[in-house]
């Protein structure tokens, strides 16, 4: 059982909003997303090269709400758009939640010809304030990376903060291994550092 680091996700109070400062931040253009009507939310886009994809993510208000909390924790966000759960692939979900039951049910999901199956709790929090990643398991071979232009745009570190910063590094050592991503100790919190065209940016 391994894990791959798969996207990011900014969270924002309404999607207008996040594009806006991500594309600021960055310099650089989002992609049109899609929408998640089990989840009543939508999205927008980037490529960060590498198989991997950074994405913007609101409530979707014209949507009807769902029965249940929202995934990412976004029922209870607020405040300017930043970074909120990174999300890692795996090819045995199952596996992975039998393991860290905390980290969510299994949740089958679409989006056009896009499928795949997440681990989402309940609570829609994950474990360690959010900090601990979000897990996705693929279905076939589509994956949003591929069909990304060209960006200019690379993650470089991708820094995990938490004050039991070592215990959730520890959770995960045996199955992720990838020198981007940093856990240290402090307040629960993302920091995406990523070379853009225009030279290093920090998304915070």
């Amino acid at each position: 059982m391994r894990l791959e680091l798969d996207h990011l996700a900014v969270a924002a109070e309404t999607l207008e909003e996040g594009a806006a400062a991500v594309e600021a931040a960055l310099g650089v253009a989002l992609q049109t997303g899609g929408r998640h009507a089990h989840f009543a939310t939508h999205n927008r886009l980037l490529g960060l090269g590498d198989g991997l994809y950074l994405e913007v993510i609101a409530i979707d208000r014209q949507a009807p709400a769902p029965g249940y909390p929202r995934w990412f924790d976004l029922d209870r966000f607020s405040g300017r758009p930043r970074p909120q759960v990174w999300i890692c692939r795996t090819g045995d979900l199952d596996g992975f939640v039998a393991v860290h039951p905390g980290a969510g049910r299994a949740v089958a999901l679409a989006r056009g010809d896009l499928s795949w199956r997440m681990a989402v709790p309940e609570t829609g929090v994950l474990p360690f304030d959010n900090a601990f990643p979000a897990v996705i398991e693929w279905q076939g071979d589509a994956h949003p990376a591929a069909r990304l232009a060209p960006s200019g745009c690379a993650l470089r570190r991708l820094v995990v903060a938490h004050p039991e910063a070592a215990a959730l590094a520890a959770a995960l050592t045996h199955v992720l291994r990838d020198a981007r991503v940093v856990f240290e100790p402090g307040a629960p919190a993302l920091r995406a550092e990523i070379d853009t065209p225009g030279g290093l940016r920090v998304l915070e």
